[in-house]
């Protein structure tokens, strides 16, 4: 396959290296298969591996990707990741590396509900998310700092913006998406007034494929499924974290498919397996109504954000470069950078919850700030390991 440079640019003019489909492909199956630490640390795998290293996608394509994923409804990192596959290849190349990012955590989620539903709880899962837990807020703090370095710098206004939207989200425990807005029109009405009005804005299955917790699920129980994660997908902002309490609301409070404790193994699951935290859309539907309930839900989940990262893309790319609109993504970036800190202090309260998982999320800090040869997967394994370990004593 020849290679491909960013459709109506030259690379050459970005300093980029040219990278073939494929390429960029198997490095999202990659990422999909190995990347953990949920949408926090992949969007800093993605500037670390494409921007910094590869050089296979310029910083600004990357910042205005990051701002569109947060101004968009839907997964943060999988729409980022989806954004960055059309800038290299349009609709293929964002089809193609969607599909690669969410396939590897999806067919892993598969195997873990299949044996949760034959087997019964998971008491050894809670106890790897355990050590987990604290690893990753490690991981997420160095990412949320990369973050901060790479659309901060010093502009005094971008870090206001940044500390309202990580208090505000700290504070909420959710992503805002008027905030967001409201930070992108300060921004731009303090470094690019409008000088005049602009017009331009922009069941013949068998029956294993039906079975939850619950036995056969029924062809209404699957719509609602459909219907009910397609608004998940469709309607809520941010990061995997903003996904939790909506579909907490919906699936334990509202349709009562699952109780807490089994909610919460979802979540565990979402956070012990590569790729997007909501991913544990798929557990919960599986538990639902089976593996038809799983890719329903999935669907359901992901969808909504394809079409909402690809259908704006060429617009939104087109008039990046305008000073107005560039100030106002500058305002959105900042907020999100804001909001991807304050989220990681919210994870960061409910995973450090005593001595020893303290001391895990030290420890891990220490390695991958000074030994940075030492893979990330590793690290969750060991940390996993060691909460069985721990757990277990308690």
């Amino acid at each position: 396959m020849s290679s491909n440079t960013q459709p109506g640019t030259s690379s050459a003019a970005f300093g980029l290296v040219p990278c073939t489909q494929w390429q960029l492909v198997r490095y999202f199956l990659f990422l999909g298969t190995l990347g953990f630490g949920g949408p926090i640390a992949l969007a800093g795998y993605m500037q670390r591996d494409l921007v910094e290293r590869r050089r296979w996608i310029s910083r600004d394509d990357y910042v205005q990707g990051l701002a569109l994923a947060q101004l968009a409804p839907g997964p943060l990192a999988a729409q980022l990741a989806i954004y960055l596959g059309w800038v290299r290849g349009r609709v293929i190349g964002a089809s193609l590396v969607g599909l690669a990012f969410v396939l590897p955590s999806f067919l892993m989620v598969l195997v873990l509900a299949a044996l949760y539903v034959r087997f019964g709880g998971m008491l050894w899962m809670r106890g790897a998310f355990y050590g987990i837990g604290a690893a990753v807020i490690a991981i997420i703090f160095r990412s949320v700092v990369k973050l901060v370095t790479l659309t901060l710098a010093k502009d005094w206004l971008l870090w206001l913006v940044f500390a309202v939207s990580g208090v505000a989200t700290a504070w909420t425990e959710s992503e805002i998406v008027w905030l967001f807005v409201a930070a992108g029109v300060v921004t731009l009405l303090v470094k690019a007034p409008p000088k005049r009005a602009s017009a331009n804005l922009a069941t013949l299955a068998p029956l294993w494929l039906l079975s939850g917790l619950h036995g056969t699920a029924s062809t209404d129980l699957l719509t609602t499924i459909a219907w009910y994660f397609a608004e998940a997908g469709a309607f809520v902002f941010g990061s995997g974290l903003a996904i939790v309490p909506f579909l907490h609301g919906g699936v334990v409070t509202q349709y009562h498919w699952l109780n807490d404790q089994q909610f919460l193994d979802a979540v565990a699951v979402a956070m012990i397996t590569p790729g997007p935290v909501v991913i544990t859309v798929a557990f919960i539907g599986y538990l639902v109504a089976g593996l038809s309930g799983a890719v329903v839900a999935a669907l359901g989940t992901f969808v909504p954000c394809y079409l909402f990262t690809v259908l704006p893309a060429p617009y939104f790319r087109r008039f990046a470069k305008n000073s107005q609109i560039k100030a106002f993504v500058d305002g959105v970036t900042a907020a999100a950078a804001g909001a991807i800190a304050g989220a990681a202090f919210v994870l960061g309260r409910r995973a450090l919850i005593d001595l020893p998982t303290l001391l895990i999320c030290l420890v891990a800090l220490l390695v991958v700030t000074k030994f940075k040869k030492v893979q990330e997967p590793i690290l969750i394994v060991v940390s996993g390991l060691l909460g069985c370990v721990l757990f277990s004593l308690k």
